[in-house]
């Protein structure tokens, strides 16, 4: 690898990183192109060479995996649970799903990058776990909404009594309705 490479490579993350944090701050309408280049500590133009508008930067921003665990090995009673305590361990180390759902709340083109993102890696994991019925994108869509729902109360409204929660006690109250989606039968 070239030193221009490295470069290059470093440019394009301190931008990334600059706009993960602008967005979140700002919110999608807010975010400048100007303000995540003086964030980045680089020339506007730069921002521009290497994602061409803010679209394109706020889609590379917004890449999440949500590393969805392994759903197939837990006990199918502890199956929402264990999905529960995987999202609050994302939320808690990656500000990126609070950036999406900052975004998705005020934003068309943000909204459609968060549908995809859970339509895309949710589904699959419903599918795997055989529930009795093949609507998997109906649970997809009320799994995200629950999770979606507590981290938009916990991690960005910032709502006293879910942010005085103890972890125990989301993945308690959360945990059930979720295995519900995930499993059991459709009424």
């Amino acid at each position: 690898m070239t030193e221009t490479t490295r470069r290059s490579d470093r440019t394009r993350q301190a931008i990334l990183v600059a706009a993960r944090e602008r967005f979140a701050k700002d919110g999608y309408d807010r975010a400048t192109i100007r303000a995540i280049a003086a964030d980045a500590n680089i020339d506007p133009s730069m921002v521009m060479r290497y994602y061409g508008n803010k679209e394109r930067l706020f889609a590379a921003a917004a890449e999440f995996d949500l590393r969805l665990p392994d759903l197939t090995e837990v006990p199918r009673e502890e199956v929402g649970e264990a999905l529960v305590a995987h999202f609050l361990d994302r939320w808690e180390v990656d500000d990126t799903l609070q950036l999406l759902l900052r975004a998705g709340a005020t934003n068309p083109a943000a909204a459609e990058r968060m549908q995809r993102i859970f339509a895309a890696q949710l589904v699959p994991v419903i599918e795997a776990l055989g529930p009795p019925d093949t609507d998997f994108a109906t649970r997809a869509g009320l799994v995200a909404s629950q999770v979606l729902g507590l981290a938009l109360c916990r991690y960005v409204l910032a709502l006293p009594p879910v942010v005085g929660m103890d972890r125990a006690a989301v993945v308690a109250w959360v945990g059930p309705v979720l295995r519900r989606y995930l499993v059991e039968r459709a009424p």
